[in-house]
C-alpha cells in the first residue's frame, strides 16, 4: 500500500458519507413540499451544495427525486415493514407494531408530517411529475401493500384466521387507514390521537 492510498480511501469514504447526507436532506425537502414545489434552490440549500455539484453528483431534479425516493424506502419504509416479519411474535402484535411505527413516523417532530409516499403519489395523480419520477413513486407505493398481501396469504396464523381469503382487500383496508392517518398527521394530529384507531382496524380484520 502506498502512502497515498489511505488518503484516497478516506476521501472516497467522506464523499460517500456526504452523498448519503445530501440524499437525506433532499428527501426531507420533497417530503415537505412535494416534487413540483421543491425548487432547485430549496434542494441545493438543504443539501449544502451548489447547483453544478448537484448536477454532477445526482443528475437533474428528476434523477435526484428517484434517488431520494429510494433512500426513503431503504432508511424509513423498510424499518416499518420489518415489524411484519418479527419472529415468535403473534400476528396481531406484529400488525400493531407495524401500524404504530408508521403512525409514529407520520407524526415525528424530526421529519415533515405525514407520509413521503402518500404525499408524492397524490401529487402524481395531477400529472405534474416527470416520467421516471412517476414510475418510481408508483413502484414504491406498492411495497407496503404487497408486503401486507404476502403476509395475509402466507402467514400460518393469518391463514388460520382466514385472512388469506381476501388478502388484497385486507391489505387495501390497512393502506387506506395509513393514508388517512398521514393526512391527519399533516393536519396536526398527534400520534396519541391516532393510535386508538389501530384497535378498531384490527378488530375490523377479526383479530
Amino acid at each position: 500500500m502506498t502512502l497515498a492510498e489511505p488518503n484516497k480511501m478516506a476521501t472516497n469514504s467522506k464523499i460517500k458519507f456526504d452523498r448519503v447526507e445530501a440524499l437525506e436532506a433532499a428527501m426531507l425537502v420533497f417530503w415537505k413540499k412535494g416534487y413540483g414545489a421543491a425548487s432547485l434552490t430549496d434542494l441545493t440549500e438543504a443539501m449544502s451544495i451548489n447547483k453544478p455539484s448537484m448536477y454532477a453528483t445526482f443528475g437533474n431534479k428528476e434523477k435526484l427525486f428517484v434517488l431520494a425516493t429510494e433512500h426513503y424506502v431503504q432508511s424509513i419504509d423498510l424499518q416499518h415493514r420489518q415489524f411484519l416479519q418479527q419472529v415468535n411474535v403473534p400476528l396481531k402484535q406484529r400488525l400493531k407494531n407495524y401500524l404504530s411505527s408508521v403512525i409514529a413516523g407520520q407524526c415525528c417532530e424530526q421529519t415533515p408530517k405525514g407520509c413521503y409516499i402518500s404525499l408524492c403519489i397524490s401529487e402524481a395523480a395531477g400529472e405534474n411529475i416527470p416520467e421516471s419520477a412517476l414510475i418510481k413513486i408508483n413502484e414504491v407505493s406498492q411495497f407496503a401493500y404487497n408486503s401486507l398481501v404476502e403476509l395475509f396469504n402466507k402467514d400460518e396464523e393469518a391463514k388460520q384466521l382466514n385472512l388469506d381469503a381476501e388478502a388484497e382487500l385486507h391489505a387495501c383496508f390497512l393502506m387506506t387507514l395509513l393514508n388517512g392517518t398521514a393526512g391527519m398527521a399533516r393536519a396536526g394530529k398527534k400520534a396519541s390521537d391516532l393510535e386508538p384507531l389501530l384497535a378498531l382496524a384490527l378488530k375490523g380484520l377479526g383479530i
